[in-house]
């Protein structure tokens, strides 16, 4: 069968993608990956044909020149909220109307629906995998008639929030137009299809967050061992050998410098206080950030990127700001982890991991140097965070690998090929 790819030009999103693409590929099914033309040299790079469409998208202008911060606005929608004392119809509505569809979604997926469509009339996929946002990957496949599944990187924060929205909306404002549902049928009916609610969901969603850290949710979730990929790599020769000593490594993730404003917690405080302890601390910064240090403790290592699926099994514990791809990583290794997260799926994806017992989790606005100390020493002194670390690898290799997946996923595509979900 012929199966199609497609993201948004973000290249975090598309690399979780890729073992799965090439499970598919090695089983002698046809594989394409679509996104806008600045992801084609990522998307090749990991030996993948890529399929260029549209233009680039501006999100990331729009966040770096947007408005100045307005002290007297209403805090940010928060698209992690759970708590019903929270989601009312006015915060809900804000966040639908005002944030979420024209400020990220409309942005990142405008730019590439005609030509995606166009590209889909022509190849004929028989499946459509798309990452969670990028729904021009939903349209072109209802569009011509493939089924089609969202990808998810994360916790499925975007079915949960959705739910929460039409409840509200059904039970406080039923009259009200449905943001979502309103963009997508006008960017529907250009392409010559209709809106379906399962152009919100897909027809299906390929997971590969393990079950004692998903979100309970009514949909059809087909469970993927996370594989860690991070591109192209090369093993340091410091990694050749076991380390002398236990050893951290500190990683802050790359969307903090290369799409953010930079990291949320003062590194250099946090090498100053871990200084003193007979520990080996590798902290991945990019060279700037390297630059911009003080002074670097005799214990520190700094290197500008080493693969983490590699490192992480060399560690004791890793530092890291809760982004899923290395959580994740992490986690498949069996490492406890000290979360630092800031924003969006960060936060409740640390809570979920350290309700586990796999780790601690203090937020970045109420981090410093001595408090990374104080958990850090609980996790190299207190034995039950290592024992519930490898719990939770365990439950993430008994999940299905990506070559186990793909009879399932030719089975789910012939179930829903040319259908539509009301």
């Amino acid at each position: 069968m012929r199966v199609l790819f497609v993201t948004h030009a973000e290249r975090t999103h598309f690399l979780g993608m890729v073992p799965l693409a090439w499970a598919l590929r090695n089983a002698g099914h046809e594989v394409r990956v679509a996104s806008q033309p600045e992801l084609t040299d990522v998307i090749t790079g990991a030996g993948l044909t890529a399929v260029p469409v549209g233009d680039d998208h501006m999100l990331q202008r729009l966040l770096t020149h947007g408005a100045s911060f307005d002290p007297d606005a209403p805090p940010p929608f928060d698209m992690a909220e759970n708590r019903p004392e929270k989601l009312t119809w006015e915060y809900l509505r804000r966040g639908y109307h005002d944030e979420l569809v024209p400020w990220w979604w409309r942005v990142v997926n405008d730019p590439m629906i005609v030509e995606l469509t166009d590209f889909c009339r022509h190849w004929k996929p028989d499946l459509v995998i798309w990452e969670p946002v990028t729904y021009a990957g939903a349209i072109a496949a209802k569009a011509t008639g493939a089924a089609h599944a969202r990808m998810l990187w994360s916790l499925d924060l975007f079915a949960r929030m959705r739910g929460h929205y039409l409840h509200a909306r059904q039970e406080h404002a039923p009259h009200e137009p449905d943001a979502m549902a309103q963009w997508l049928t006008a960017r529907a009916d250009k392409v010559g299809t209709t809106f379906s609610e399962d152009m919100t969901t897909g027809h299906f969603t390929i997971d590969y967050t393990p079950t004692s850290l998903r979100l309970d949710l009514p949909h059809t979730y087909l469970p993927l061992r996370y594989i860690p990929y991070n591109g192209t790599a090369v093993i340091p020769p410091w990694l050749h050998t076991p380390p002398t000593k236990p050893r951290v490594c500190l990683t802050l993730g790359t969307s903090a410098t290369e799409r953010l404003d930079g990291y949320s917690v003062d590194v250099q405080d946090i090498l100053t206080h871990l200084a003193d302890l007979d520990l080996e601390i590798v902290a991945t910064l990019p060279e700037r950030q390297q630059a911009e240090l003080q002074h670097v403790p005799d214990n520190t290592r700094l290197v500008s990127f080493v693969p983490l699926h590699a490192l992480a099994p060399t560690c004791s514990a890793v530092i890291d700001h809760g982004g899923p791809g290395t959580v994740f990583t992490v986690a498949s290794q069996g490492v406890p982890q000290l979360m630092i997260p800031k924003l969006f799926d960060e936060p409740l994806l640390a809570e979920h991991l350290a309700g586990q017992g796999a780790g601690l989790v203090t937020h970045s606005r109420d981090t410093d140097g001595p408090r990374v100390r104080e958990h850090l020493l609980r996790l190299l002194n207190e034995p039950s965070f290592t024992q519930a670390a490898g719990r939770l690898r365990a439950e993430i290799e008994a999940m299905p690998t990506p070559n186990d997946s793909v009879p399932e996923l030719e089975r789910l595509t012939a179930e829903h090929r040319g259908t539509t979900t009301s």
